[in-house]
């Protein structure tokens, strides 16, 4: 990986980081000042706190891919080390989903009339938790990387003996 795309890849990490802190901030803010709107169609302290929680898994994965950035320039990453930070980015994508699950639960009863929107919504927490399955086939090929990482040391060491 080349020095400008890690940096750049970096730069986004942070600016969603900030955007996510944000957010949350602003969440905390509406909690403690207690400030609903004025018609209350919908439970938004529930909705706060869901919305803290989402952000909560989005900076996990960003913490990961970080590392996980970072296990790359250093030419670590084909170790066991690195299953821990991408373990941590398929818990985070789950709890995303679950987190948008609880979004399209709280929003179903105001769809009665067109149900349509709520479908839309849970199959789009299917295509999260497809996203982490694609994240769990990737970290079964960085498996399998190890392993052959792990067996071709193994073999130049085999063979440093002989010669």
């Amino acid at each position: 990986m080349g020095k400008l795309t890690v940096h750049v890849l970096r730069a986004v990490l942070v600016v969603v980081l900030a955007g996510t802190v944000f957010v949350q901030a602003g969440m905390v803010w509406a909690l403690v000042s207690g400030s609903d709107p004025e018609d209350g169609s919908l439970p938004l302290t529930p909705l706060r706190v869901i919305t803290i929680l989402g952000m909560v898994s989005v900076q996990v994965a960003l913490v990961c891919v970080w590392r996980l950035v970072a296990m790359v320039r250093r030419g670590t990453v084909f170790s066991h080390a690195a299953f821990r930070y991408v373990d941590g980015v398929i818990g985070a994508i789950v709890a995303a989903a679950l987190v948008w699950f609880a979004v399209t639960a709280l929003n179903a009863p105001g769809q009665r009339d067109d149900p349509g929107v709520t479908v839309i919504m849970g199959g789009i927490g299917v295509a999260i938790l497809g996203v982490a399955l694609i994240v769990l086939v990737l970290r079964m090929l960085l498996a399998q990387a190890v392993a052959r990482d792990v067996e071709a040391a193994q073999m130049q060491a085999e063979l440093d003996e002989v010669i």
